[in-house]
């Protein structure tokens, strides 16, 4: 009889070892034994359980296709399947009596005549073969439960991350692309000022030097994905639910959160086109009249103007200049300005403002680690319990996600505590010398520069005929006309309230502001 032997193994990364050769070696000889006519080999690198079985395919349509009965030999039952999903074909080919079975290892052989025994033995051995993948299944999902519960990631790194080993404990872990990840910083932050579209943003990052993993530019479609992806800011999104991981995060929350209202049109009431020609203001003002962006439109190859409707007849259109509106500008960021004279003494009271600073996060952070690790022992407890099964399942899944969340939380004020102390005297100082000097800063700024520095002051911008309409952002309301005032100094006014300690940690319920402003700004 004629004979078509097959050798299965499951992947690729069993093609360095001796699989195959020895399956191969050991049919032959069985062959040999049988007095059987090999007249064709197959050697399949596939899983029998998932998806489409192509090399298997072809070799059941090549048994089909002879005029003789052929003879299928393998080395076990598991080389042939681990399900029954290819039972009715193999049982089909029998009973049209083309195909005969010999599993060499359990000695058995089955054709039409089959009996109940021998098929007893055929589907016992795929019952046992698909136990052994059942346990195999139950066994990656409780290593990728036990690790996501650790914040450990399961698979390739999100893009501004790269997959590596960790050096010391010989561990896969997770790091920032040094070549993207300062990049995708950027892109956050500026997509956040609510100034910049997707599509903008995408061919700035381009010019930026952004480049995807096999050194391809990036989409519209990537940073879209890549902006709704809580990762970046230290929490990890497996199957619907929300875990923090353990890897360093490229930015924090609060500038995600800030995002996703940009995204949702919240930060921005209405999507801004790219255009050819940079208008300033492109995106960035409302009309004060009907509430919408205000359109820019380029005259005689040098004029732009900012077209909004007259507050006195709403149907009518107004050409306002752009440099008109740029000079309310410029005097805004001249009357933020802080007096050269004031600058000594404000870093000075930075820097003392800075060492309670210091204090007050790092009792905070101490306090928020020591409940971090009672919800480990907690969790480990819980799990305990279970499979002890002192408790049902349901209260486990119950317990189990209060105390997730409450990890979550304790994640989030632990990241808030780390930028306030690392980031309260920088942001501070570069605040106050950007006050110092806005006025030049503006002026002397690339289009692109003046645009984020306009989303950085102004919360809000309208044109009400030619008149800007404006607020400005905290702490640079504050600034605004300072020099006006004899006395504005909050330290130094004798009916302070509560004074700011120089060393020390501060009050219970304190909050550390400067000017009277609260320090901690998403920018």
């Amino acid at each position: 009889m004629k004979a078509v032997i097959l050798a299965r193994i499951s992947s690729k990364e069993q093609l360095d070892g001796h699989s195959l050769d020895a399956q191969i070696k050991n049919l032959k000889l069985y062959a040999e034994r049988k007095s059987l006519e090999i007249v064709k080999e197959y050697t399949l690198v596939e899983s029998s359980t998932k998806g489409q079985r192509p090399e298997f395919d072809e070799m059941i349509n090549f048994i089909r296709s002879q005029k003789e009965k052929m003879a299928l030999v393998v080395d076990t039952v598991d080389r042939l399947q681990r399900s029954f999903r290819e039972t009715p074909i193999l049982n089909d080919l029998m009973q049209q009596d083309v195909l005969e079975l010999h599993f060499v290892k359990e000695g058995n052989v089955l054709s039409k005549g089959a009996n109940s025994s021998q098929k007893l033995m055929w589907n016992m051995g795929v019952v046992m073969a698909q136990s052994y993948t059942d346990q195999l299944s139950d066994n990656v999902r409780r290593s990728i439960n036990f690790k996501v519960r650790n914040g450990e990631w399961c698979g390739m790194a999100p893009f501004g991350y790269l997959n590596a080993v960790d050096g010391s404990a010989g561990k896969a872990t997770v790091i920032p692309d040094p070549q993207n990840a300062e990049i995708i910083k950027r892109i956050f932050k500026e997509y956040a000022t609510g100034a910049y579209s997707l599509a903008e943003l995408a061919r700035k990052s381009r010019e930026w030097g952004l480049r995807s993993k096999n050194g391809n530019k990036i989409g519209t479609q990537q940073l879209h994905h890549m902006i709704q992806n809580p990762f970046y800011y230290g929490v990890m999104k497996v199957k619907g639910k929300l875990y923090p991981h353990k890897y360093e995060p490229l930015i924090t929350k609060a500038i995600f959160d800030i995002c996703q209202d940009v995204r949702t049109n919240r930060g921005r009431t209405q999507a801004v086109k790219e255009t050819r020609y940079p208008y300033l203001f492109r995106g960035l003002i409302k009309c004060a009249v009907s509430g919408r962006q205000v359109t820019c439109d380029f005259k005689k190859g040098k004029y732009v103007y900012l077209i909004v409707r007259d507050p006195e007849n709403p149907k009518k259109k107004l050409w306002i200049k752009e440099r008109d509106v740029l000079q309310q500008i410029e005097a805004v960021f001249a009357s933020i300005q802080v007096p050269k004279a004031y600058l000594p003494d404000i870093l000075e009271h930075i820097n003392h403002t800075h060492e309670s600073e210091k204090a007050y996060h790092h009792s905070s952070i101490q306090a928020l680690n020591d409940e971090m690790e009672k919800t480990n022992i907690q969790t480990d407890k819980l799990t305990d319990l279970l499979v002890a099964e002192t408790i049902t399942k349901e209260i486990y899944d119950r317990k189990f996600a209060q105390l997730q969340q409450r990890r979550k939380e304790i994640t989030v004020l632990q990241e808030e505590h780390q930028d306030g102390n690392e980031e309260f005297k920088i942001a501070l100082s570069a605040l106050v010398s950007l006050a110092s000097k806005a006025p030049e800063i503006f002026k002397s700024s690339k289009t692109s520069i003046k645009r984020s520095l306009i989303s950085l002051v102004f919360s809000n911008l309208h044109l009400s005929g030619g008149t800007l309409q404006y607020s400005l952002r905290e702490p640079y309301k504050t600034f605004e006309n300072l020099g006006d005032y004899k006395e504005w100094l909050g330290w130094q006014d004798s009916n302070l309230r509560m004074p700011i300690p120089k060393t020390g940690a501060l009050p219970l319920g304190y909050t550390p502001t400067i000017l009277g402003i609260r320090y901690k700004f998403w920018f």
